[in-house]
């Protein structure tokens, strides 16, 4: 019913430059969720490197694309699948064909790959979104990393909280020019 990953054993991003002229497209994505409480004021950050430049698994690069988006009073599980459905979304706007997901929350890194069932009733429709999403990938894989690698993808995510507690906008989202 859903694509299954990529061998988990592959490096993410391994795959190399594309060849000069190939619309081929991936991103390596990095996501995060924060809540302060839990639940709490909530929000959802992702970090999209094209696949194509050298630095693209660099954690501290500057992204290609970004989102920032403040949810409302939500669990930090939903803020963390809210923030991978709507990176997915706009790799696809972006026409990517692949996409790595690197992520600080091992909870969402193994429900993706089926290797733990999903048991929470709120994050069932974020998880079927996700993998649908997925669906529509070439290729995709997904592995968990230290927070201290996801560091981009947090701060979005915090700017979003003190962005809507200042009167700011709600969401953010940065695409390449």
């Amino acid at each position: 019913m859903f694509p299954e990953p990529a061998d988990a054993s592959e490096e993410p991003g391994s795959t190399g430059p594309d060849p000069a002229g190939s619309s081929r497209r991936g991103f390596l994505i990095r996501t995060d969720g924060a809540a302060r409480g839990n639940p709490g004021p909530a929000s959802a950050g992702a970090a999209l490197y094209d696949l194509r430049r050298p630095d693209a698994r660099d954690h501290r690069a500057a992204p290609d694309a970004s989102i920032s988006d403040y949810l409302g009073i939500q669990t930090n599980n939903v803020a963390e699948y809210t923030g991978t459905v709507r990176a997915l979304e706009l790799a696809r706007e972006l026409g990517a064909s692949e996409v790595h997901l690197l992520l600080d929350s091992k909870l969402i890194v193994e429900q993706l790959t089926g290797r733990w069932r999903v048991k929470d009733a709120k994050l069932i429709p974020l998880w079927a979104q996700a993998r649908h999403t997925l669906g529509g990938f070439e290729r995709w894989t997904a592995a968990h990393v230290p927070r201290a690698q996801n560091s981009v993808a947090d701060a979005l995510a915090n700017e979003a909280i003190d962005r809507a507690h200042a009167g700011g906008a709600a969401s953010v989202v940065r695409r390449p020019s």
